[in-house]
């Protein structure tokens, strides 16, 4: 209950004891002049409005109804910036520009919106950015696990408790992929290949050092019997920049969300080795098998959230919680996860809170076993 609900019975009963008073009266034959005034029993507009009571409980009164009156929900009055902390080709980007898209398509929204790529750091500099718009909602980023792992391993200050958690879109496994014709032709050659000696194939991952892409490549070592602290891990700012090096033989394998190697699947010039997913993905992966199948445990998604700058207020973030709802009902988003592989997984500002908070306490685990835990 707020304020102004909790003084609404006062200052009725403040109005009720100020019409109870009685009006003035005069004795009989004196002149209005020289009368005294006496109470007559009965109220008058004069005697109600002068006495205390009445005007305590009119201030009140108003002082209650002027919250409601003055309220409008909030909604953006500007241009809406969809920032994205990797360069334009990789997943992170394809989930902005269609959120875009279906924002002004479907009119979710009554003003522009803009994609702003911010590419550096591993989403460090989005995420600077982000930071520099505290309470402003016009901002929105499309982030992905490096929220939780650059502050892990010490490349940000910033960790998620920073930002504002908004929802949830899906999940996008991690899938290994290798040029079509490389010498390793399943999971277990390529598992075979860490064992023997994990820093002799160069992986290329994007886009920071200990993100789930590394842990994914991480855990395959460990699981395979190598050791992860040897990989010889390649940096990129974007997973499409992942697989054109691949393609052009610059790397030997790359652990990326299996979407943003599908293209090169199907054109053929890739070959996906396996996913690092729980059960086999529908639509065109549908024939990848996991790790799980091929006798490794291994279970990794780099995940799309959205989020907001620090400090925004509930009711700006129960607008973005509806329109990014209504987004996940569409029938673009609905073909976009058939398309890719992509597990629907909508979570409210609450739920993420909470998802982020037990995903941190599990990273930090596996990035501590592999020697990447600094914070």
């Amino acid at each position: 209950m707020n304020i102004a609900h909790s003084l609404l019975p006062l200052a009725l009963r403040s109005l009720e004891e100020a019409q109870r008073i009685p009006g003035p009266g005069y004795g009989a034959g004196e002149s209005p002049a020289l009368q005294t005034p006496v109470h007559s029993g009965t109220p008058t507009p004069d005697s109600i409005s002068c006495h205390p009571g009445y005007a305590f409980g009119l201030a009140l009164l108003l002082a209650c109804a002027a919250p409601a009156l003055a309220q409008t929900p909030w909604k953006p009055s500007r241009t809406v910036e969809i920032v994205v902390g990797v360069a334009p080709g990789g997943g992170v980007d394809r989930t902005a520009r269609l959120l875009q898209k279906v924002f002004l398509e479907k009119k979710l929204i009554d003003v522009a919106a803009t994609v702003v790529n911010k590419p550096g750091g591993g989403g460090i500099l989005g995420q600077a950015y982000l930071n520099q718009h505290a309470g402003d909602a016009h901002y929105l980023e499309v982030s992905a696990t490096s929220i939780l792992t650059n502050q892990i391993t010490g490349k940000s200050l910033h960790g998620w408790s920073d930002f504002t958690p908004i929802a949830m879109l899906c999940d996008e496994y991690i899938g290994f992929v290798v040029k079509a014709n490389a010498p390793l032709k399943s999971g277990r050659d390529l598992a075979a290949a860490f064992k023997e000696d994990a820093s002799a194939l160069a992986a290329g991952i994007a886009t920071s050092a200990g993100n789930t892409n590394h842990i994914a490549l991480a855990l395959l070592a460990k699981r395979a019997g190598g050791d992860p602290k040897k990989l010889k891990i390649v940096v990129f700012s974007s997973g499409g920049e992942s697989t054109t090096a691949l393609m052009g033989g610059h790397i030997g394998v790359v652990a990326t969300p299996a979407a943003s190697a599908l293209p090169g699947v199907q054109s053929g010039a890739l070959r996906m080795l396996a996913v690092a997913a729980p059960r086999r993905l529908e639509g065109p992966l549908a024939n990848v098998p996991t790790w799980k199948e091929l006798g490794y445990d291994i279970v990794v998604a780099n995940w799309r959230p959205v989020i907001g700058p620090p400090g925004l207020s509930a009711e700006q973030v129960a607008y973005w919680e509806d329109r990014l709802a209504r987004f996940t009902k569409s029938d673009e988003w609905k073909q976009e996860l058939e398309a890719t592989g992509a597990v629907a997984h909508f979570m409210n500002s609450r739920e993420l809170a909470k998802y982020f908070a037990a995903q941190h306490a599990e990273f930090k685990t596996v990035l501590s076993e592999i020697g990447l835990a600094k914070n």
